[in-house]
């Protein structure tokens, strides 16, 4: 899981810390992430911006292909969001797993929940192995 510590160190100067992602746990086959949703992750109507929610799934989904592939890179090349609750400021956890392999591609599902346990949204997304280049 080397990768997966290096992508959050490196990411704090990055999206994943401007969101203000956190890494909960992770294996080959679950990453679980957190985030303490505040004012700035809000929409005009007071709930978390699906655009927050849709970025966390794909961060841990990402994340869990990665680990899964043992790989140090995968890129999304697809995602399905189903926003089913809104989500207010507190605790969000995001746990994603792997539901797919084959090759270069895997797929993966997400969660999102708060603090009480209520299912905010959920995802599907494919993620491929980027092949690093060629060294001249």
């Amino acid at each position: 899981m080397d990768i997966l510590h290096t992508m959050v160190e490196e990411g704090q100067e990055r999206f994943w810390g401007y969101l203000g992602c956190r890494l909960i746990s992770a294996t080959e086959q679950e990453v679980k992430i957190g985030l303490t949703a505040d004012e700035h992750h809000t929409n005009s109507m007071g709930i978390v911006h699906g655009g927050v929610l849709s970025s966390l799934m794909d961060q841990a989904m990402g994340m869990v292909a990665t680990a899964a592939k043992k790989v140090d890179a995968c890129v999304t090349t697809n995602l399905n969001v189903h926003y089913l609750s809104p989500m207010r400021k507190g605790e969000l956890t995001v746990t994603a797993k792997v539901v797919h392999m084959a090759g270069r591609s895997l797929t993966a599902e997400a969660f999102v929940h708060d603090a009480a346990g209520t299912l905010g949204c959920m995802a599907t997304g494919s993620f491929r192995v980027i092949k690093p280049p060629a060294q001249s």
